[in-house]
Formats: structure tokens, C-alpha cells, sequence
């Protein structure tokens, strides 16, 4: 019973930190949007690269992507919150009921991981080459988050069947 109020624990608290990031983004727009605005730009990467033909230069282009960051945010938190109240509702249930009632929750910490490991490491960090701006080099930061939503992701996804 433990491990099982812990997974839920453990949900919930990714469920909140999702929604205080989107919250910090949505009510402090501009600090986030800047990052978001030179790593799309490639415009402190410096003249030796080769890939600024990728680079997105259109403010309108630089909003919609922080608008879609923002909502994959709070839809990550949504999903996380609904799944905690579902995993709480299925505690006492045989293992199988719990598992059962894991795929809100596991979706939600997929939705979050996936933000992180897809959105910031493969196309911010690789594609925009991220890793090569001195002062938006947000890569350290979103492999914190892929860490720890990665490790609860794992431990929920736990069959809880045999035990019963």
C-alpha cells in the first residue's frame, strides 16, 4: 500500500509542477519567450554554423511555439491531476483495478517527459542546436525534468497486478 500511495504522490507532484511552470510562463510571458525567440532565431549561435537555414525568424512563429510549450504544460498538469484523483480512487482495488486506472496518469507523465526529452533536448537542443548558445542553453534544465518525470514515470507503469 505504500508504493502505491507513493506512485500517487509522485503523480501529483509532477501534476503540480507542470501547472506552476505553465503558470510562471503564462504570467510571466516574456522572461520564457525570450529563450523560446533566440533559440528559434539561431541568432546567438555565432557565424560558423552551417544550420541557420533552419532558423525561425517570424515573431508570429515564435509565439505559436511557446503558446503550443504553454499548452502542452497545462495539459501535461491536467492529465497528471485527473490521474492522481483516479489512482486515489483505486488504492484500496485489487492490482489489477490500479493498474487500470494508471493510463490518465501515465499519459500525463508522457505528455510531460515527452515536452522535455522531444521538445527541448531533440528539436531545441539538436535541430535549433541549442547547446551551442552561451546564454540559452536551456538542455541542463529540461534533462532535470526528464529525469525526474522519467523516474516516476517508470515507477508508476509498475505493475501493481501481483501484488495484489
Amino acid at each position: 500500500m505504500i508504493l502505491r500511495h507513493a506512485k500517487i504522490f509522485l503523480v501529483a507532484c509532477t501534476g503540480v509542477l507542470m501547472a506552476i511552470v505553465s503558470f510562471d510562463n503564462i504570467f510571466d510571458y516574456g522572461t520564457n519567450f525570450a529563450c523560446v525567440q533566440h533559440i528559434l532565431a539561431m541568432d546567438t549561435l555565432g557565424p560558423d554554423t552551417a544550420f541557420t537555414w533552419r532558423a525561425i525568424t517570424s515573431a508570429p512563429l515564435h509565439h505559436l511555439a511557446y503558446a503550443l510549450i504553454i499548452g502542452t504544460e497545462l495539459a501535461a498538469a491536467a492529465l497528471c491531476l485527473a490521474g492522481t484523483t483516479k489512482l486515489y480512487r483505486a488504492r484500496a482495488s485489487d492490482g489489477r483495478v490500479f493498474d487500470a486506472a494508471k493510463g490518465i496518469a501515465i499519459l500525463g507523465l508522457v505528455v510531460a517527459f515527452s515536452l522535455y526529452f522531444l521538445g527541448f533536448m531533440a528539436i531545441g537542443g539538436e535541430w535549433f542546436e541549442m547547446w551551442r548558445s552561451q546564454g540559452w542553453n536551456m538542455q541542463e534544465a529540461a534533462f532535470r525534468f526528464i529525469g525526474a518525470i522519467g523516474i516516476v514515470l517508470l515507477l508508476v507503469a509498475q505493475s501493481d497486478a501481483e501484488r495484489g
